[in-house]
């Protein structure tokens, strides 16, 4: 049950120091569970400390084996569909939207809108990115989540650089997704922006400003209020349960500050 309507205002959490896959995925379950219990509205952009793959929820792992680029890799499993992401050199970004806001009522808006909003900060940066606007039928068993084509990724050219995908809980929803910044040694048939648009050896204070402007842009979106946070020492214990029940992981990841009680 909802307890308290919050979505006129939105959280957002710029965290750009590589974390596990574990405790990324635990800390988006978490803000959707806030969307579901309380009405919070969350916005958060992410990195990986190691190439990871994530599953979507219904996938089998056993294709993982398989595969030669993908063997040895940790692998977590995500609480959304789609198909396996190797998570490497991104930006990741999750928003958890309650039931009530409206673009929790239609999963094709809160897709089509936000990676709009992306192709527009892009297009600031010069790069000529666009909403697909078709979808590649024959694609779309692919095991692997940027080797399927929907409508709404966004791509260069016939390169898809942002994929996406939803969990819906009791009218509220979780949609994450990842830009691809360069191709990954472990995926390296899907370039990234970098790689397509952008120079090769782009610096990491240019991917902080990009996931800050991205955020920011992203964030007015969802709401007209908006407040930058950082998750309270409450919601890091809840993740850190998550995360330990979910993947096995028992430990905070280190240089996390929690933000009051």
């Amino acid at each position: 049950m909802v307890l308290s309507a919050s979505f006129d205002t939105c959280r957002v959490f710029v965290d750009l120091e590589p974390r596990s896959g574990a405790w990324n995925m635990a800390v988006d379950e978490m803000l959707l569970d806030q969307a579901v219990r309380q009405g919070h509205l969350s916005l958060r952009w992410y990195r990986w400390n190691e190439p990871t793959v994530s599953l979507g929820y219904f996938q089998e792992a056993g294709a993982i084996a398989a595969s030669a680029q993908l063997r040895g890799l940790p692998v977590v499993r995500r609480i959304s569909g789609g198909g396996a992401i190797v998570h490497d050199r991104e930006l990741t970004y999750s928003c958890a939207v309650p039931a009530g806001h409206p673009l929790a009522a239609e999963p094709r808006a809160l897709y089509t809108q936000i990676h709009e909003r992306i192709v527009a900060v892009l297009a600031e940066w010069g790069v000529a990115a666009r909403l697909r606007g078709s979808v590649l039928a024959e694609r779309q068993n692919e095991f692997m989540c940027f080797g399927r084509g929907d409508d709404f990724d966004v791509v260069i050219g016939d390169h898809k650089i942002l994929g996406s995908s939803q969990r819906r809980r009791k009218g509220a929803v979780l949609q994450h997704g990842s830009l691809v910044l360069r191709r990954s040694p472990c995926a390296p048939q899907f370039p990234g922006l970098w790689d397509l648009a952008l120079e090769a050896n782009e610096p990491v204070d240019r991917a902080r400003k990009l996931a800050e402007q991205l955020a920011d842009r992203v964030a007015r979106l969802l709401s007209a209020r908006t407040v930058d946070a950082a998750l309270a020492a409450t919601e890091i214990a809840t993740a850190q349960r998550l995360a330990r029940e979910r993947f096995g992981e028992d430990a905070t990841p280190r240089g996390f500050r929690p933000v009051g009680g």
